[in-house]
């Protein structure tokens, strides 16, 4: 990456960038993710998952899912592929309603992804301050308000 002042990168392409970014970063992640046998797709389902009680149905991890995948993360199309993984290795199971549920197999392959996330983030965030992220984000939320109005 070249350095460049203030003035030449407030010219530079948001889109470009902020595409950029998002292709690394989902690269990166899903490399770690490998490492422990998974996809940032089975991390998410596991997450929704753990967040209902009452479990999910195939439809609503999609709904609650479907905002996140894009095509660097994967095609909606395709998630349930991933949901037949997770239910064939023993993380999911559904009950009588074809709600599904993190079984304790699965709460322990969610763990172990949750505490190698710290470090995920970690690199990804090296050398930028929490203020400066804020920013980024903040810029980034704008951009995109601007850009849906």
């Amino acid at each position: 990456m070249n350095a460049k002042d203030g003035s030449d990168l407030a010219r530079e392409p948001a889109g470009y960038w902020t595409g950029v970014a998002h292709e690394a970063g989902i690269a990166y992640i899903n490399a770690e993710h490998r490492k422990l046998g998974v996809t940032q797709r089975h991390w998410m389902t596991l997450n929704a998952l753990a967040r209902s009680a009452d479990g999910l149905t195939r439809a609503e991890v999609g709904d609650e899912l479907r905002q996140y995948l894009t095509p660097q993360i994967g095609a909606f199309e395709t998630y349930a592929a991933v949901l037949d993984d997770l239910v064939d290795r023993g993380y999911v199971e559904a009950d009588g309603q074809e709600r599904l549920r993190l079984t304790e197999s699965g709460l322990a392959k969610r763990a172990e992804i949750a505490a190698r996330t710290p470090a995920i983030r970690g690199h990804l965030h090296e050398g930028i301050d929490d203020a400066d992220y804020a920013t980024t984000v903040a810029v980034l939320r704008r951009m995109v308000a601007n850009a849906t109005r």
